[in-house]
């Protein structure tokens, strides 16, 4: 059935005037009035509806009935991502909501190749946004992954963290599997560089802010990787998968 954001209340009983954006894909798929659709507003749960009218430039929709369905972790995982180049930082996103992240945190770091300030930056936050709702809508989430301000690295570091920030490099001498087995589940940030990775600099005032230095294993990983793969791992030691 195919499932859409919209960011509004979904009262059962209610007809609701569809984003623009679902409109146009409706149209362009041709799903006729009268047939079902799944409809979540990103604050839990999700509802059935009919639609009742579609156009080029308008859609409306009847809500049925709620359904309290929770796919979430039952561990909140924050992913700080280094600045990537190009089309990689789309990739990941939409990758680490697939993955389950509650909240994503990109990083300007000294290695970042694409350098985004006022205007471009927030352009970047709002496309950053709707990747993370299209992804919730093809993966089944209804709650949708916090994404916070462009922020530097330094100044991040500075702020006061209530989790332990995981610091993903190859100079540890601890993997994140023997962490997480110790450990247990638990809310906690997982820091990954750009391309090249964190500088050395960089990586020890993460250390002197309290970060804990882990390994995904044996192999350098790519930025677009190192963070899919160390969701994965938290996935099935935690049986978050």
């Amino acid at each position: 059935m195919p499932r859409f954001y919209c960011p509004q209340p979904l009262i059962e009983g209610s007809v609701v005037d569809l984003p623009d954006t679902v409109a146009h894909h409706l149209h362009v798929v041709r799903l006729q009035p009268g047939e079902a659709l799944t409809l979540f507003n990103g604050e839990g749960g999700q509802v059935r509806a009919t639609l009742l009218e579609s156009g080029k430039r308008r859609a409306t929709a009847r809500v049925e009935a709620f359904e309290a369905v929770d796919v979430e972790l039952p561990y909140a995982v924050t992913l700080a991502q280094g600045l990537p180049e190009g089309s990689k930082m789309d990739w990941i996103i939409e990758k680490a909501v697939e993955l389950g992240v509650a909240a994503v945190q990109p990083l300007a770091a000294q290695r970042s190749v694409v350098r985004l300030s006022g205007e471009r930056a927030e352009k970047r936050q709002v496309h950053w946004q709707g990747v993370i709702e299209a992804a919730s809508e093809q993966c089944g989430r209804n709650r949708l992954a916090r994404l916070e301000p462009l922020q530097d690295l330094g100044r991040w570091l500075a702020a006061p963290s209530s989790s332990p920030r995981i610091l993903l490099s190859p100079r540890a001498t601890q993997s994140l599997a023997q962490w997480a087995q110790a450990n247990g589940p638990q809310a906690l940030t997982l820091m990954v560089g750009p391309e090249g990775g964190f500088s050395r600099e960089e990586e020890d005032a993460a250390l002197a802010a309290g970060a804990l230095a882990l390994s995904v294993g044996p192999r350098v990983l790519r930025t677009e990787t190192a963070a899919l793969a160390a969701l994965a791992m938290l996935g099935a030691l935690w049986n978050g998968m």
